[in-house]
């Protein structure tokens, strides 16, 4: 058996407090003198933070949901899920997806698929769960289950050999990455030296003028609470139509806006078109957080997106988003991924034209920085004055909070009497 053989995939949540500590399905990542059981939260409070209140989305046309994105966006689906994928020698690969769906999928569908594979076989092991899934997968969920398999054992890989990620698939071209911040205050993103804030559009289409108004206001305030030329950007998580796009570019593009993000649902590609050809030519049309796979990037590029943002945790994991990045080149397409933390970072240093990246400000109030994968996994790289040094630590550089306690996602299943 060679050391880099996969042996083993696992999907836990984390357990609460009020997990019964005498359950033996439950397994504990360290045994801690003490003996506690509990762990400490592994995922945003959303019901208290900027990203759970008041924002633009597609479900901001039903009243009562027009206040909180998350009313009418999430889901009861049990949170983060960790994805362990172990090798023979006894080495560790970790991800994230959320939600107990993605955990069956990969439980019940992609883990055979993986076990038995070397964990350096990557464009195999992708296209036997990209293949073994076509019939109900292809985009969504099943691609964020498959994503999440293989950032683990591209982790995985990287600490069988003891090198980081970004030295397997091609090498750093620069040490550090220029990030711009995301989250309700410019004004913290460019006292910290970021390369520029991105907002959250906070009015739909269905608010009428006066909710127009108000988002032209912010974008007021956000420019007169930073210096004249930090770049502005705005995130319209997929809540507009191509004309009321239109109209904000034109209105924001005086102010300082480099770019609308994600005006349409993902689908909508000749409306994109439209939205390009009808942009101020100072401002880039942004999307592709929401798309999946190079094929679905590919229409992107043809649809005339000046700017592709794949997330690494959704679009198909590592291996794809190396040949998202090829069709983008083949297209004069920029890539700068949505965020996913330390994968997006590895990925970002080894491409030519990787300048930027995106940071998000996950502290509730959005006043101050917070590691992305905390408290769950420990060893992230920060950025520091808008740059964030990607290290040479072995896979992605990231470990389990020993103080976290997993247990299975999936029950096992039941046996006849």
């Amino acid at each position: 058996m060679r050391k880099d053989e996969i042996v083993d995939v696992r999907v836990s949540f984390v357990a609460s407090d009020e997990s019964d500590p005498a359950d033996p399905t439950e397994r504990s990542t360290e045994e801690t003198e003490s003996g506690s059981h509990s762990s400490p939260p592994a995922q945003i409070d959303r019901a208290r933070h900027w990203l759970g209140g008041k924002v633009a989305n597609p479900m901001t046309k039903y009243p009562e949901f027009r206040d909180n994105r998350d009313a009418g966006i999430r889901a009861d689906d049990g949170g983060t899920v960790v994805v362990e994928v172990e090798s023979a020698s006894g080495e560790v690969g970790l991800s994230t997806t959320s939600g107990l769906a993605a955990a069956a999928i990969i439980h019940q569908h992609l883990a055979r698929l993986v076990r038995g594979e070397r964990a350096s076989a990557h464009t195999r092991i992708w296209d036997r769960m990209f293949s073994s899934t076509l019939r109900y997968g292809r985009k969504g969920l099943v691609l964020h289950a498959i994503s999440a398999v293989d950032l683990a054992i591209w982790d995985l890989h990287g600490k069988v050999l003891g090198e980081p990620v970004h030295e397997l698939i091609g090498g750093k071209i620069r040490d550090a990455v220029q990030v711009y911040a995301t989250g309700p205050s410019p004004a913290l993103a460019a006292r910290l030296g970021f390369a520029g804030a991105k907002l959250p559009l906070v009015y739909a289409p269905c608010e009428g003028e006066e909710g127009f108004r108000r988002n032209v206001e912010i974008a007021e305030q956000a420019r007169a609470s930073v210096p004249d030329d930090f770049p502005l950007m705005y995130d319209c998580w997929m809540a507009l139509d191509v004309d009321y796009a239109v109209r904000l570019a034109h209105a924001v593009a005086p102010l300082g806006f480099t770019w609308i993000e994600e005006p349409l649902p993902p689908d909508d590609y000749a409306g994109l078109r439209r939205i390009r050809d009808r942009m101020p030519p100072t401002m880039t049309l942004n999307t592709g957080e929401h798309e999946y796979t190079a094929a679905g990037f590919k229409l992107l590029c043809e649809a005339g997106v000046d700017v592709i943002q794949p997330d690494l945790g959704w679009c198909g994991g590592m291996t794809e988003v190396l040949r998202i990045a090829d069709v983008a080149r083949v297209y004069g397409v920029k890539v700068i991924p949505h965020t996913c933390g330390m994968p997006n970072y590895h990925f970002v240093v080894t491409q030519p034209h990787g300048e930027l990246a995106e940071f998000p400000v996950l502290s509730p109030d959005g006043e101050a920085l917070a590691p992305q994968h905390a408290p769950l996994m420990l060893g992230e790289d920060l950025p520091e004055n808008g740059w964030l040094t990607v290290s040479d630590k072995p896979g992605f550089g990231l470990t389990l909070n020993p103080e976290i306690r997993l247990v299975p996602a999936v029950p096992a299943p039941r046996t006849a009497p």
